[in-house]
């Protein structure tokens, strides 16, 4: 069974940096797409950043510039590192692979103070 647990979330001034981490429970090589998806109060789940196993990346607008998106094999982790916060970037986290099925964490906490 295909886990995968965010962490990092926390609260952040604006203009700080959070590392967030998605933790695969197998080799993270066997997904075709893995991806950061986040969802504000009252907002529908939008889509922040994702890297195929060829290592192409996309950033939504909003974020790009600010985030990067990577990862470690070896650990089977992948990371968004975000510098830059706004307080819109307030939201719940989701970490997402794909490989014929879709699978999702459990979400972790951002929270940008003004």
């Amino acid at each position: 069974q295909v886990q995968l647990v965010e962490s990092g979330g926390g609260l952040v001034q604006a203009g700080g940096s959070l590392r967030l981490s998605c933790a695969a429970s197998g080799s993270i090589l066997s997904f075709n797409v893995m991806g950061w998806y986040r969802q504000a109060p009252g907002k529908q789940r939008e889509l922040v950043a994702q890297i195929t196993s060829g290592d192409n990346t996309y950033y939504a607008g909003a974020v790009k510039g600010r985030f990067t998106i990577s990862r470690d094999n070896a650990k089977n982790t992948v990371y968004l590192q975000m510098i830059s916060l706004k307080p819109e970037d307030t939201a719940v986290y989701y970490c997402h692979a794909y490989s014929l099925t879709s699978y999702w964490g459990q979400g972790t906490q951002v929270t940008v103070s003004s």
